[in-house]
């Protein structure tokens, strides 16, 4: 009997949590459809790594509407992050097989995140491989998908993603490297912040390696394909070149 009552008792204190959490993050989801978003998990952990490290604390950031973020901007981040960003409804399953083949042989492990997961993990998670998180990281995707627009979720993710060590969104990172408005980048310069993503501290856009320079090449290809402008009310689909 006590077993039982016990048992009774933690079944309701689970089914409170998750129903506390559903609410929860239901509610963050729908406030942040309009909302700017002030902080992310990601930069105070960067926070507190730069003060742990003894580093000068650094967090560059400066919320800007789309409007204000150049179109080239939208553009290279799709060709380079996710070029069925348009047309999918949060998970690109094409690519997740592609990369699962391709990591079986390849050195170099290639990603499947879309530009909707992203902002997911960055918005509401912290980093890792857990399972957990990435069960996470795909409830919140589906959220975001079902009640933001594309156009909401291409600017969250251009103002709360890491571009530097301490540099966050658009606007910090235009500031920084070319001292200028995010509304003004070029084409090249918005490539080059583009090819610098998958490891934003360690790559610079304005000192390239190879890599980050093939990448910005790469970019500048695809975008030209799309026509220069990237086209929320025609969505399309282009097949990605070998990198």
């Amino acid at each position: 009997m006590f077993k039982f009552l016990a048992g009774l008792v933690i079944w309701r204190i689970i089914k409170k949590i998750v129903m506390y959490f559903l609410a929860i993050s239901l509610l963050l989801v729908i406030v942040f459809k309009w909302a700017p978003v002030p902080i992310t998990p990601l930069m105070v952990v960067r926070c507190v790594e730069q003060k742990a490290n003894g580093k000068e604390l650094v967090l560059e950031k400066d919320w800007e509407s789309i409007d204000n973020i150049s179109n080239n901007l939208q553009l290279a981040v799709v060709c380079t992050e996710d070029q069925n960003f348009l047309t999918h409804n949060g998970f690109d399953f094409t690519a997740i097989k592609k990369a699962m083949a391709e990591n079986k042989w390849k050195k170099r492990k290639r990603g499947a995140s879309t530009i909707s997961q992203q902002t997911a993990k960055n918005l509401f998670l912290w980093q890792g491989r857990s399972w957990l998180r990435k069960g996470l990281e795909v409830y919140f995707t589906f959220l975001i998908e079902v009640f933001w627009s594309k156009e909401r979720i291409m600017e969250v993710y251009l103002n709360i993603i890491e571009m530097g060590d301490g540099i966050y969104g658009a606007e910090a990172a235009s500031q920084h490297y070319f001292h200028k408005s995010a509304a003004n980048l070029t084409n090249q310069q918005a490539a080059a912040i583009a090819a610098i993503l998958p490891n934003p501290r360690k790559f610079s856009a304005t000192n390239p390696s190879r890599y980050t320079q093939k990448r910005q090449w790469f970019a500048m290809r695809q975008m030209r394909y799309w026509g220069g402008r990237l086209n929320y009310d025609d969505p399309k689909e282009l097949e990605e070149e070998e990198d």
